[in-house]
């Protein structure tokens, strides 16, 4: 036989993951400090990539709420569990004497969820027969070793002097800006600068610190929350329901530098890459949110199940790119600041509450139980099953783990 030598043509697809693919695919998935980062790696790269500082702008809804707070105090749940054995743990590390473990337990029990003390001090201390002096050494004392920094103060201004304080940022600006907070709340710098006879860049500059502090320490031990930072989301209730929009004082602004120099091209994809991965955010979000309006309004508590599938269908996309989305995005709500991906969460059982959602009320029953007799854990699927989610008591033992409790032979007072 002879061979012979043929030239065929054959049309093959495959996908390569090409330079341009892996760095949209790296900005899509990067939270707003993870993208600041690599965008002045870029510009340090690339001089025609041209940032600009963001501008510090309205105050962050846990913010509104915080100053909600500082005046008449509504009334509010216990803190929750995780905040008590964190501060009862705090507590036993001081070495303190019987009579300053007494007080340094009655201000424990008297810290609200924000991490403030809802009694003041004279309270305390004709409650438990004992001298202002006292309570107030005591207060001073978990003051200094709290963390994080802001645990058991009196009111807000007082939560921010001490992480100022501690910060090495307590100047005459900031000094200011914490004795007009009731002006501050409305935006009235000019006023403050006039009262205080301080320039405005300086106080500007102050308020930029400012915000960065956390208003409510104590709403970091709630679950589902996320570390204090500049969130990506920021949600708010407006005249026609919960609007999601981007924190654009989170992220600095990108423009191409002028003239005909070499790497204009990249410049301008890299700005369609991010005006892409905002889009895809801001409408992520969007969905997310809407399905757990009942969340924002209620709380924790009242989380529905929803999957990452039924938010790709939804909007199109593919379920990989909704977990690239959420993974390490922070929402700002008027309830504290969640993780995006804590929102997403499994029935228990087909036709029950959602997972997340049973995971709250437990903590709020631990949290609302008698110190002296502590619920089982028979006992606390009894109590949700009243309120009708019927659980085994395996699946609230593996709940109570998830949440850092422990069983209730080791939650009950010590005499």
């Amino acid at each position: 036989m002879k061979s012979r030598t043929r030239i065929s043509v054959h049309q093959t697809q495959r996908m390569a993951l090409t330079t341009g693919l892996a760095t949209s695919i790296r900005i899509l998935r990067a939270d707003a400090a993870g993208l600041s980062r690599y965008l002045e790696e870029a510009a340090a790269e690339n001089p025609q990539i041209i940032l600009t500082k963001p501008q510090v702008q309205e105050w962050l809804p846990r913010w509104k709420s915080a100053f909600g707070f500082d005046g008449e105090r509504p009334e509010q749940a216990a803190a929750g569990p995780s905040l008590v054995s964190h501060v009862l743990g705090m507590i036993e590390g001081l070495r303190l004497n019987p009579g300053e473990a007494r007080i340094a337990m009655a201000l424990a029990e008297a810290l609200e969820p924000s991490g403030w003390i809802g009694r003041p001090p004279v309270a305390i201390a004709a409650e438990l027969g004992v001298g202002v002096p006292a309570v107030e050494s005591v207060l001073h004392r978990l003051q200094r070793q709290a963390e994080p920094t802001g645990l058991f103060a009196r009111n807000l201004a007082d939560c921010l002097r001490l992480q100022a304080e501690e910060a090495g940022e307590l100047d005459k600006p900031m000094l200011a800006l914490l004795a007009r907070l009731d002006l501050l709340a409305r935006g009235e710098i000019d006023r403050i600068a006039r009262e205080a006879g301080l320039d405005v860049a300086d106080l500007r500059q102050a308020f930029g610190r400012l915000r960065s502090y956390d208003p409510k320490p104590g709403a970091g031990f709630e679950v589902s929350a996320a570390p204090v930072r500049e969130p990506d989301l920021i949600a708010e209730k407006g005249a026609a329901g919960w609007i999601v929009s981007l924190n654009r004082s989170a992220l600095p602004s990108v423009t191409v530098a002028e003239g005909r120099a070499k790497g204009r091209a990249e410049a301008r994809a890299l700005i369609r890459m991010i005006e892409g991965r905002n889009a895809t955010l801001l409408s992520v979000g969007q969905d997310i949110l809407t399905r757990q309006t009942a969340a924002l309004e209620g709380g924790l508590g009242a989380l529905v199940p929803m999957t990452m599938a039924e938010v790709a269908q939804a909007l199109g996309l593919h379920e990989g790119t909704i977990s690239r989305v959420v993974a390490g995005t922070a929402v700002d709500t008027p309830r504290g600041t969640w993780w995006l991906r804590a929102l997403f969460t499994q029935a228990a059982r087909e036709g029950g509450p959602a997972a997340g959602a049973l995971r709250d009320r437990l903590a709020k029953l631990v949290a609302d139980e008698d110190p002296d007799h502590p619920l089982s854990d028979d006992a606390l699927a009894a109590a949700l099953a009243e309120g009708g989610a019927s659980i085994a008591r395996r699946t609230v033992a593996k709940y109570r783990t998830m949440l850092n409790l422990p069983p209730a032979h080791r939650r009950r007072r010590r005499h």
